[in-house]
């Protein structure tokens, strides 16, 4: 079993996208109750603050670009996912790191360990970033450390293989500061560009599960996933990928 999500360490060193406040906890006052057993209190009772989109591992849905508030804990219906693990350099293009398609075809292969058709579908696909060390677990992205980003046409491909979940370890699979755009996300839930509404043929039971870490010792190939996310209604939910071993 390989746990891929990065633990939030409230207070601590965390990852961060945007520059947003870091996730924090503090010992909760209420009466003669202190939530804090080092301050004298019987229990440790505490408020937690954090952004689920920027603090750490999360997964999230079509709601995250409608004006109908749909539910990630809606949308995610799947519970064992066959899942294909490809590792991949971004190609620096004109000053830019990106992830293209022919990179993901490359990587993506019917004869090679990480395919979309081995042991049956796969309908999850895991992106793993070269090159891949530990400061991603506490690295902060912005304007002054711009992630790479995935191409229009290397999410068109993704979807044309069928992949139904799309695991990442970047803050986010579009350019993260695009004003707003948000195409690849458009692509990925078929979301015509600029519109906040879904419509029939969106792909409403698919999620994105962003800033991810996959250790160099989990080798590329297919794998069982249990996308564990909080029971939160919204948008996005803190969560808990892990990879098996296919019997």
């Amino acid at each position: 079993m390989f746990d891929i999500s990065i633990p939030l360490r409230f207070n601590g060193a965390q990852p961060n996208a945007y520059g947003v406040d870091a996730a924090v906890s503090r010992p909760v006052e209420a009466g003669v109750l202190v939530g804090d057993t080092r301050l004298g209190g019987s229990v440790n009772f505490e408020q937690y603050t954090f952004i689920p989109h920027c603090n750490g591992t999360h997964t999230e849905c079509v709601g995250h670009i409608t004006d109908e508030r749909i539910s990630v804990r809606d949308c995610l219906q799947d519970v064992l996912i066959p899942a294909v693990l490809v590792s991949v350099e971004p190609q620096n293009i004109d000053g830019e790191r990106l992830i293209t398609a022919e990179l993901l075809r490359m990587a993506v292969t019917p004869e090679g360990p990480a395919s979309p058709g081995k042991n049956g579908s796969s309908p999850a696909l895991i992106v793993r970033t070269l090159p891949n060390d530990e400061s991603k677990l506490t690295r902060s992205y912005g304007e002054e450390n711009v992630p790479p980003y995935f191409t229009a046409e290397a999410i068109e491909y993704i979807v044309e293989c069928g992949f139904k979940h799309l695991l990442v370890d970047l803050p986010s699979i579009d350019r993260i500061f695009d004003g707003g755009e948000l195409i690849n996300h458009r692509i990925f839930w078929n979301v015509e560009p600029g519109c906040r509404e879904t419509h029939a043929a969106t792909r409403i039971y698919s999620t994105i599960t962003e800033l991810i870490y996959v250790p160099n010792e989990v080798a590329d190939g297919n794998y069982v996933l249990n996308l564990q996310i909080a029971a939160f209604e919204s948008d996005a939910a803190p969560s808990r990928p892990v990879l098996l071993r296919p019997i």
